[in-house]
């Protein structure tokens, strides 16, 4: 048979390749160095509670393409979900992303969608440049006062630094909407599967030629493979050479509480005074279930140390540069080890972008 095929890391990247192999007749040997499979979507049942939870966070899988679609409807029955976030800010529940119940509510005021978007650029603060950081983004978006009750103190303590030195692209991702929708997202299919993330990714890695080895953490200098699929930090296979890439991390802290907590998912905290950014209320994400208990979790934002759990790529300049680095010496020995998924190539993707990019590095890759 030849040399093997190993892939690090069984999350939906190092799934969704190694499915792809087998079904091209490509066994692959996947290495994980947790316990579970799903990477940082990994879910399980809460012992107290029996609620299933988003153990490394909220994850609500939204797509525009068909193709990565119809893909995870194959291993997981997925259920219509709607994810609608509320914010508190000064004592008091708004509903977020921005939308005209917000600009309303908060000044005020009872305009319809056009009196709204005049009311809102007359508040916008928009210089001659193009935006360069995120301040200045949220300014020329929604002028002072919204960005400072709803974006500035979560951002802070979500990026561990002033606004003006994180990228404009951040805000980028989030919508501004003029009439009173609150879904979170504008995709049309939105869904989470029935028993969680970790049984659809087990369900993908169900085949007799992907073996998975749990517990085992990749070492550059053993196995004599074919190709490597690495999904891990980018800068852990280069021994960080170059130098550390920058990542927020979270520490997350659950409680236990008798029926219904929060009333929604997910709480975010905005004011910088509140030391965590939001509250999960996990039961919210299966509203198919009844349990009698419900498990809360509150986020602490933190800069990634080691041993932290690497979450957010921060991306400034100087994590640009090293990622310049970093690539440069992926592509000389891209022959041999091809670098996939969000850590292995220093970028926010989302479940569906990972998935995509997943199946088209299984189906092209061959064997020299």
């Amino acid at each position: 048979m030849g040399k093997r095929v190993c892939i690090v890391g069984a999350g939906f990247s190092g799934a969704v390749i190694a499915r792809e192999l087998a079904e091209r007749g490509i066994p692959s040997v996947m290495l994980e160095e947790r316990s579970t499979v799903g990477g940082n979507c990994h879910t399980e049942r809460c012992e107290q509670t029996g609620v299933m939870r988003h153990v490394y966070g909220p994850h609500i899988f939204h797509t525009d393409k068909e193709e990565v679609w119809q893909y995870v409807n194959r291993f997981a029955q997925m259920m219509p979900y709607v994810y609608r976030v509320k914010a508190v800010h000064a004592d008091q529940v708004y509903s977020f992303p921005i939308n005209l119940h917000t600009i309303n509510q908060f000044f005020g005021k009872a305009m319809r969608p056009e009196e709204a978007l005049d009311y809102i650029q007359s508040l916008a603060i928009k210089g001659e440049m193009e935006p360069e950081n995120f301040e200045e983004q949220a300014h020329a978006m929604i002028g002072s006062e919204l960005y400072e009750a709803f974006l500035e103190g979560y951002t802070r303590k979500q990026w561990g630094r002033s606004p003006a030195e994180l990228p404009a692209s951040i805000l980028k991702r989030l919508p501004l909407r003029f009439t009173y929708e609150d879904n979170y997202f504008n995709h049309p299919y939105q869904a989470i599967p029935k028993e969680g993330y970790t049984a659809l990714i087990e369900n993908i890695l169900d085949h007799e030629l992907i073996q998975l080895k749990l517990n085992v953490v990749f070492d550059l200098d053993r196995g004599d493979w074919a190709h490597v699929f690495y999904t891990g930090p980018l800068d852990r296979y280069f021994n960080y050479q170059f130098g550390r890439l920058g990542y927020r991390s979270l520490e997350f802290v659950d409680e236990v509480h008798p029926g219904d907590y929060q009333g929604n998912v997910v709480i975010n905290y905005s004011d910088q005074e509140v030391p965590y950014t939001r509250t999960l209320e996990h039961k919210h994400f299966a509203y198919w279930e009844q349990h009698e208990a419900t498990l809360v979790t509150r986020e602490y934002p933190k800069q990634c140390q080691d041993g932290d759990t690497p979450y957010y790529p921060i991306r400034l300049v100087s994590d640009k540069v090293l990622l310049q680095h970093y690539q440069e010496a992926a592509q000389v020995i891209s022959d041999c080890v091809t670098f996939a998924g969000r850590l292995g190539t220093y970028r926010y993707l989302d479940m569906d972008q990972t998935i995509a990019e997943a199946l088209k590095i299984g189906r092209n890759w061959t064997r020299d």
